[in-house]
């Protein structure tokens, strides 16, 4: 854990207050003061993280009923399994008597839940099987003290859950991607790698890092060869025209070039983001590797490189990087007011042999890089943030113009809880 000064003087009349001081400084990064603070960090769980769609896992890595994965954020614990019936289902790992976790391993296969304290027995829908002895408790009732239950949808084999029971709809704004995201057949994807780095900065300094690309050429070498995206988009205009208007035909996919963007503010709902685009590689690169040449079989129904990549946004926390030929899976968790779990998940073709069509280290090795030389940055960009001398620069209108969208959302959201 890194240890950090928090703000040892806080209440919510100091929040209100520093919230007033952000609008009066609009387009300029945020204070120090939101990194820092303990009240912060326990109103951004409960009034954005947990009432926000985030993604849990694919579907493939529970195949079997009782299979299953827990998601910790923050302090919490959430089982997300297959029933009994087939259908992925997700609780709070939380025994409904004196509250002991009925689940520690991180993965595993369980016939049922069974809390290590008492004794109590959970099916695998969350529902109450026996606790011992209550016979003697008058008008006890099993129906009422099962697990709690999670919001839970799948979406092309992605699983997201969200802790909120009056959540927004989340499948009917994703069918906005379907042409596009329905190219890579995620649901019948292999996941070829996943990887958790754990950084021990605040969530947002980490989430805005991914969400800005005013610091790829400098700090990303190897990304930077390959992607347009590094560049002003008067730089790469006529790349990035070219390679939309081949796009579907090259790939076969009527709708790879689709463009959709409903995130934070704009979102449908609250917590249900969603974006695509697709963006350019340089002349010569038509994938995300070390030399931008093929580390895969082609995926789903794409029939060709187009010398382009997928960006995608599903939730406020939960990104994609999709190649023709690989996919890569960002999805930020905070875990403390000053540790962060980055998840990358690697993609690849369902009957891709590992060995034969393709090496797990090419495939991975370009992100692993890139998320490496993030923490870098991230750490350096903790520290200078939580010093007393720190003063918010302006932001960059076009490179971290999706950077704004967020800060826009977190701040007007945190104002209304300061107000709940």
């Amino acid at each position: 854990m890194h240890l950090i000064a928090t703000q040892v003087d806080d209440s919510l009349e100091r929040m209100c207050e520093k919230l007033a001081a952000e609008r009066e400084r609009p387009q300029h990064a945020m204070d120090a003061y939101f990194y820092r603070s303990h009240l912060v960090y326990e109103r951004e769980l409960d009034h954005l993280v947990f009432k926000s769609w985030l993604y849990a896992l694919h579907s493939s890595e529970i195949p079997e009923k009782g299979d299953y994965q827990l998601v910790d954020i923050g302090e919490d614990s959430i089982i997300v399994v297959r029933g009994d019936d087939g259908e992925i289902r997700a609780m709070h790992n939380i025994c409904r008597h004196r509250g002991a976790q009925v689940c520690e391993a991180a993965t595993g296969n369980k016939r049922t839940f069974v809390c290590p304290y008492h004794g109590w027995v959970y099916n695998l829908d969350g529902s109450l099987k026996a606790a011992r002895e209550t016979h003697v408790m008058p008008n006890f009732d099993t129906a009422v003290h099962g697990l709690k239950p999670v919001r839970c949808v799948e979406y092309m084999g992605l699983v997201f859950i969200n802790c909120d029971p009056n959540a927004a709809d989340f499948l009917g704004p994703l069918e906005n991607i379907r042409e596009p995201l329905g190219a890579y057949d995620l649901a019948n994807a292999k996941v070829a790698h996943r990887q958790t780095y754990k950084i021990d900065a605040n969530w947002k300094l980490v989430l805005e890092n991914y969400l800005e690309c005013y610091h790829c050429a400098t700090s990303h070498r190897a990304y930077a060869k390959l992607h347009t995206f590094k560049d002003l988009h008067e730089k790469v205009a006529p790349i990035v025209e070219a390679l939309l208007e081949r796009s579907d035909d090259v790939t076969g996919v009527p709708g790879m070039s689709k463009q959709y963007t409903k995130i934070y503010r704009d979102a449908e709902g609250f917590g249900a983001c969603v974006h695509t685009m697709r963006y350019g590689l340089y002349e010569g690169n038509v994938t995300g590797s070390r030399d931008g040449q093929p580390v895969a079989p082609l995926m789903g129904n794409i029939r060709d490189y187009d010398g382009g990549a997928g960006d995608y946004q599903m939730g406020p926390l939960t990104f994609m990087l999709n190649y023709p030929d690989h996919c890569v899976l960002y999805r930020f968790l905070p875990r403390s007011l000053t540790e962060t779990d980055v998840e990358l998940v690697w993609f690849v073709r369902g009957d891709a042999e590992e060995g034969k069509d393709y090496n797990r280290e090419d495939v991975v090795w370009l992100w692993d890089h890139t998320t490496q030389e993030d923490e870098y940055i991230i750490l350096r960009n903790n520290a200078g943030v939580n010093s007393r001398f720190f003063e918010p620069g302006p932001y960059h209108p076009e490179f971290e113009a999706t950077l704004q969208k967020f800060v826009g959302w977190y701040l007007h959201h945190l104002e209304e809880a300061s107000h709940a």
